[in-house]
C-alpha cells in the first residue's frame, strides 16, 4: 500500500518532501499545479480521438531532488519534480522530448498516432555527486506509478 498524495500548498505549488521534521528537504513546483478534477481526470487515461496522450512520469526510489524541466517540440514547457506526473496531449505524429536540469539534458523522440495513449518514464537518480535522468518507455507498471503520485501539469 502506498502513502496518499499530499494536498498542494495554499498557493498552488506543489512539493515533494524527502527526510524527516523538522528537516525535510522540499522540491517544489514554481507554478500552481492542475487542480484535483483534472488530476482524476487524467487518471482515467481516456484517449482523445483527435490526439496522441503522453504521460512522463517521475516514481523511483533514487530519484529525491531536482526540478526537471521537460519541453516538447521545443515549445511547451512543464516541470516536474520528484513522484509527479504530466499529460500531455499532442498532434499526430512526430515530437521530440527533453529534460533538462542543473546537471545534463536528455531527450527522447517518438512518434503518436491519433487515439493513443503512451506513458514515458523519466528514470533518474540524485546523488551527492551527480544526478541523471533519461527517458525510457512505459511498462506493465507505469499506469500504476501515475496512479501513485501527483499531476504537476496539463500540455494541451
Amino acid at each position: 500500500m502506498s502513502k496518499p498524495v499530499r494536498q498542494a500548498n495554499a498557493d498552488g505549488t506543489w512539493c515533494h518532501r524527502v527526510g524527516k521534521a523538522p528537516r525535510y528537504k522540499l522540491t517544489c513546483t514554481s507554478a500552481p499545479v492542475p487542480p484535483p478534477a483534472v488530476e482524476a481526470d487524467a487518471k482515467r487515461f481516456a484517449a482523445s480521438a483527435e490526439r496522441v496522450t503522453v504521460y512522463v512520469v517521475r516514481k523511483r526510489w533514487a530519484d529525491a531532488a531536482n526540478v526537471v524541466e521537460l519541453t516538447v517540440d521545443g515549445g511547451a514547457r512543464a516541470e516536474t519534480v520528484p513522484e509527479s506526473f504530466v499529460r500531455m496531449r499532442l498532434p499526430p505524429g512526430d515530437h521530440v522530448l527533453r529534460a533538462s536540469w542543473p546537471e545534463g539534458e536528455t531527450q527522447m523522440a517518438f512518434r503518436g498516432a491519433a487515439g493513443e495513449i503512451r506513458v514515458i518514464e523519466l528514470a533518474g537518480s540524485a546523488w551527492a555527486w551527480g544526478s541523471t535522468y533519461a527517458f525510457e518507455p512505459g511498462d506493465a507498471g507505469s499506469r500504476e506509478r501515475v496512479l501513485r503520485v501527483r499531476m504537476v501539469a496539463d500540455i494541451d
